[in-house]
C-alpha cells in the first residue's frame, strides 16, 4: 500500500498559460490586500482620523522596502554561486535571453528587514507615531503571509524533507536519491515504492512544508497576536517584538522538516552531513534557522530596551521635581 500523497497535477503556477501572471504573484498582492484591510480596521476601530493617502504611502513604501530587502537577500544571502554578488545588475532585472522570467529568488528575513526600515523612514518623516502604527500594522501580516506561502505549494517548490508519514507529498520536480544510501532504501520500504537496484534513483514523499508554514508562521500566530497579544499588550511596540520572536521560533522549528537550500545545506553542524532531503538532525542548523535565531535575540533585546524605555520613563514621571509632591502641596493650602 502506499503510504503518501501526490502533488496534485491538475495545480499549474500560471494563471493564464502563455501570460505573465502567476498565482505566486497573486498570492502577493491578495496578503499585501488583506494587510492592508485589517490595517484599515483597526483604525476605524480606535477612531484615528488620518488621511487615506498617508496609509496608501505608508504601505507602498513598506511594500517596496519589502521587496528589495527580499530580492537582495535572497540573491546573495541564499546564492551559493555567488553570481548576483558578481552581477548586481541581475538582481533587479526579470529578463533573460529577452525573455521575462520574473525575479525568482526572495527571502522573509530580507523582506522583512527591508520593510522596516522603509517604514520607520517613512513614519519618521512624517512624524507617524511608528511604534504604535507598527503594532497594528504588524498584527495583520501573518494572515497575509499565508498566502504568501500558498504561492510556494501552488509553484511546487520548497517542499519538505523526506518523511513517512501518510500526509507525506510526492513533488514530481523533487531531487531524486541514490538507494546508495541505507536510509533511502529503508523509507521507501516504508511508505511501499520497490527499490529495484543498488543504484536506483528514487524520488520520495516529502514534508509538505510550505503547508506547515501557511498554518503556523500564518494563521495560528496571527490568532495568537490579533485576539490575545494585541488587546493586552503593556506597551507600544509590544507587538511588533511578540511577532518578530514569535515568527522566529515557529519557524527555526519548521526548519528542521523543511528541506535546506541547495548548495547552502547546513552552514553550521555538530553531527554528521547529510544529504538535504535526510530526517532532520537535531544539531544540523540550515540558513533559515540561523536568521531566525538572529531574530529571536533581536526580537528579546528589542522587547527589553522597550520595556526598559517605559519603566524609566514611568520613574521619571513619578520623580519629576517641577511637579509639587503631595507634602508641598498641603503646605501651600495652608
Amino acid at each position: 500500500m502506499i503510504g503518501f500523497l501526490h502533488y496534485p497535477s491538475w495545480i499549474s503556477p500560471d494563471i493564464i498559460p502563455g501570460l505573465p501572471l502567476r498565482w505566486y504573484g497573486l498570492m502577493y498582492v491578495v496578503a499585501f490586500a488583506i494587510t492592508y484591510l485589517l490595517f484599515r480596521y483597526q483604525i476605524k476601530q480606535r477612531k484615528i482620523q488620518v488621511n487615506d493617502d498617508l496609509i496608501v504611502n505608508l504601505f507602498f513604501w513598506g511594500i517596496i522596502g519589502l521587496l528589495i530587502g527580499g530580492r537582495i537577500v535572497g540573491t546573495t544571502v541564499y546564492d551559493p554561486t555567488h553570481y548576483y554578488i558578481t552581477h548586481p545588475w541581475r538582481i533587479f532585472w526579470p529578463f533573460e535571453a529577452g525573455h521575462f522570467v520574473g525575479l525568482a529568488g526572495m527571502s522573509y528575513h530580507g523582506g522583512l528587514l527591508g520593510a522596516i526600515i522603509a517604514i520607520v523612514i517613512y513614519g519618521r518623516r512624517k512624524k507617524i507615531d511608528v511604534l504604535d502604527w507598527g503594532d497594528m500594522l504588524i498584527s495583520g501580516v501573518p494572515l497575509g503571509y499565508t498566502f504568501g506561502r500558498l504561492g510556494n505549494f501552488i509553484n511546487g517548490e520548497l517542499w519538505g524533507r523526506v518523511t513517512t508519514l501518510p500526509w507525506g507529498m510526492y513533488y514530481p520536480h523533487a531531487e531524486r536519491l541514490s538507494t546508495q544510501h541505507a536510509w533511502v532504501r529503508e523509507m521507501a520500504a516504508k511508505v511501499g515504492i520497490a527499490v529495484t537496484g543498488p543504484n536506483q534513483m528514487l524520488n520520495l514523499p516529502r514534508h509538505p512544508s510550505e503547508l506547515y508554514e501557511a498554518f503556523f508562521e500564518g494563521i495560528v500566530l496571527w490568532l495568537l497576536i490579533w485576539f490575545i497579544f494585541r488587546k493586552h499588550k503593556p506597551f507600544k511596540g509590544f507587538v511588533i517584538g511578540i511577532y518578530i520572536i514569535g515568527y522566529g521560533i515557529i519557524r527555526f522549528l519548521l526548519e528542521y522538516l523543511r528541506e535546506p537550500d541547495p548548495g547552502i545545506g547546513f552552514p553550521i553542524h555538530f553531527q554528521p552531513l547529510v544529504e538535504r532531503a535526510h530526517p532532520a538532525l537535531l544539531l544540523n542548523f540550515t540558513m533559515g534557522q540561523i536568521l531566525s535565531f538572529l531574530m529571536i535575540v533581536s526580537g528579546i533585546v528589542y522587547l527589553l530596551v522597550l520595556n526598559s524605555r517605559v519603566h524609566r520613563a514611568s520613574t521619571n514621571e513619578v520623580h519629576d521635581p517641577s511637579r509639587p509632591s503631595p507634602r508641598r502641596l498641603r503646605k501651600k493650602l495652608k
